[in-house]
């Protein structure tokens, strides 16, 4: 089948988000044809090259979400009111009181609402479809206004009624950002209309030409999601303006509650983001389960290998260096550990991210000096820290798969986390880990692992102590860990889940492309029959006191006795077979037989 591929600020490029997770799914899936639709998000990115393709993505298209030109299209009296009408029912919707992004986190409901925002997005997608695009529209003065106005408007959101100019000047920069899919040129026979199947990698923006390909050709949309970009979007907007983030939140919900509704599955990573989706109108009957796939091979020598080569008394941490992983409270349980078990040892491993970042590592190590003062057997003698602090790719710790070989027990301290990543890596690894109860930690440990409280040092370090004193029990569940990884999280696995759902999302769809041979020519009886039924093939059941509309006539002979089945395999009331009347001539002539009783008008039709 032929899959259009969407992304945002990923896949192809180099430096993109979920880069490496396209990647295996493309050369995984070589059987399927796929097309690459990606928006990129700066200009580095559009100057760098991308990644080596597989011989099955058979184009890519690109298209900026960080500049804007001017379209150069002139609007008529008749299209610029055209367009009002249809901006000013989205901001409308957007801006009512009470609905999804009112509240962060506020469960969407469908209703008049929900209808009104996705009949005003159709609207100005065929409209920019028709003008060939809404670039210049978008960012007109008429747009600013049509959000005052909204604001302004009996039942709008609190925090909007007080938008000043500037603000409002940012929400229209902000929504035509979001909104830029709509002019582009993607949509024709020879784009995503002649798709099998459209899998967007991301919500929000990156799934909007799936929506219109789905609007304008009936295109099945499959959305994906291992990062939420509805939280991403309320995390970012935390420093604007009241007013700016309150009417962000809204059109973003908005805009997630279309696509939810409208897409044929929706796929998650985790149930942390199973709940996140249907508190923001997914149905549950379209959501399905797929892990993220991670590569286990790099890992194997060490999780064969066992604990054998690994410290008895040593705790390894490894991911980002960010205040979200809470380090410090790590330091000050290691400080308890230190107390219990004298021989312990802590290695850090990782590096700094961003500016911030850098002063947390900086904050990190003053904490553990002064922590933990060098240990020397003399006076004069230079002595040895107990925290150490590394890098992958240093002396001691060349590669990832060694800095977990290194320890004993794996440490995950964070106060913040989605899918815990580097807590996959250690069990793939083989090793017994003591974790913070956040995000997917516990659904991906399954009771493989020691799980306690976040912000607590005193919990931690007593699961440390609990492992570091029991080998045995260290070994068992380091063991059932890397059997748990093997069964769940390999790259393998989550490649087969998405050839299923592909197929079952396919299933479900006729064909709306014909075949065509090698020549360009239509090909007879390429697709089977059954693919263009547009409906399922399973119908409603009809009451049995409903008459078929081909029973009406009522002919001699024609219909079957009382008790028979109709199309649909329900029981129908036939009328009663007509018997004739035998006459013998020269007598009167023949009495026609006898019709059944008239039906009501429209009970056919039932």
């Amino acid at each position: 089948m032929r899959i259009g591929l969407l992304t945002e600020g990923g896949y192809p490029y180099v430096s993109g988000d979920a880069r490496l997770w396209c990647d295996r799914l493309v050369r995984g899936l070589g059987r399927h044809e796929f097309e690459v639709y990606a928006l990129s998000r700066g200009a580095r990115q559009d100057d760098e090259d991308w990644v080596p393709l597989p011989p099955q993505v058979t184009r890519v298209r690109t298209a900026p979400l960080w500049t804007a030109e001017d379209d150069g299209v002139t609007y008529g009296r008749r299209t610029r009111r055209r367009f009002a009408e249809a901006y000013a029912e989205l901001a409308t919707a957007v801006c009512s009181a009470g609905q999804p992004g009112a509240t962060l986190g506020a469960p969407v409901a469908a209703g008049p609402e929900a209808d009104r925002f996705g009949n005003a997005l159709y609207a100005l997608a065929e409209l920019a479809r028709d003008e060939g695009g809404l670039t210049g529209a978008l960012r007109s003065e008429t747009a600013v206004r049509i959000w005052e106005r909204a604001c302004r408007a009996p039942g709008a959101l609190r925090a909007a009624r007080t938008a000043r100019v500037p603000e409002l000047l940012s929400v229209a920069a902000q929504v035509e950002r979001s909104l830029r899919p709509l002019s582009l040129d993607w949509y024709e026979d020879d784009g995503l209309a002649a798709v099998d199947l459209c899998h967007a990698t991301a919500g929000g923006t990156a799934a909007l030409p799936g929506l219109l390909a789905h609007h304008f050709a009936g295109v099945p949309l499959l959305v994906t999601e291992y990062g939420l970009q509805l939280r991403a979007h309320y995390l970012a907007s935390g420093d604007a303006p009241p007013a700016v983030r309150a009417l962000l939140a809204a059109f973003h919900g908005r805009l997630a509650a279309e696509v939810y509704g409208q897409a044929a599955r929706i796929t998650h990573g985790n149930a942390h983001a199973r709940r996140w989706q249907e508190r923001c109108g997914a149905d549950r009957d379209r959501l399905r389960t797929v892990h993220p796939g991670m590569d286990a091979t790099r890992f194997a020598e060490v999780g064969e290998a066992g604990t054998d080569r690994a410290e008895p008394d040593t705790l390894v941490w490894v991911g980002r260096v960010e205040p979200a992983k809470d380090l410090v409270g790590l330091l000050h349980a290691f400080a308890e550990i230190r107390r219990r078990q004298p021989g312990a040892r802590l290695r850090i491993v990782g590096a700094a991210v961003g500016g911030e970042g850098a002063a947390y590592l900086g904050h990190c190590r003053a904490l553990a000096a002064q922590l933990f003062p060098d240990e020397a057997e003399g006076t004069y003698a230079i002595g040895d820290n107990p925290v150490s602090f590394e890098e992958i790719g240093g002396p001691d710790v060349p590669e990832l798969a060694q800095a977990y070989a290194a320890g004993a027990v794996v440490v995950l301290s964070s106060v913040v986390e989605g899918f815990p990543i580097s807590l996959v890596e250690a069990m793939f690894c083989g090793r017994a880990t003591v974790s913070t109860d956040v995000g997917a930690v516990v659904e991906v440990i399954g009771g493989t692992g020691l799980v306690v409280p976040p912000r607590n040092p005193r919990a931690l370090a007593e699961a440390c102590v609990a492992l570091l004193r029991d080998p045995e029990r260290r070994e068992r569940l380091g063991a059932a860990a890397r059997a748990r990884a093997l069964e769940l999280f390999t790259v393998e696995q989550n490649i087969a889940a998405f050839h299923g759902i592909y197929l079952d999302v396919v299933s479900h769809f006729p064909a709306h492309r014909p075949v065509m041979d090698d020549t360009g020519d239509p090909l007879p009886f390429g697709v089977p029959a059954e693919a263009h039924v547009p409906v399922r093939w399973t119908e409603p059941r009809r009451s049995p006191r409903v008459r078929p509309s081909w029973a009406l006539g009522g002919a001699p002979g024609g219909v079957a006795a009382s008790g028979g089945a109709g199309a649909s395999g329900a029981p129908v009331s036939l009328p009663a077979p007509v018997t004739p009347v035998r006459v013998t001539p020269p007598g009167p002539p023949p009495t026609p037989p006898r019709q059944p009783d008239p039906v009501p008008a429209g009970e056919g039709a039932r």
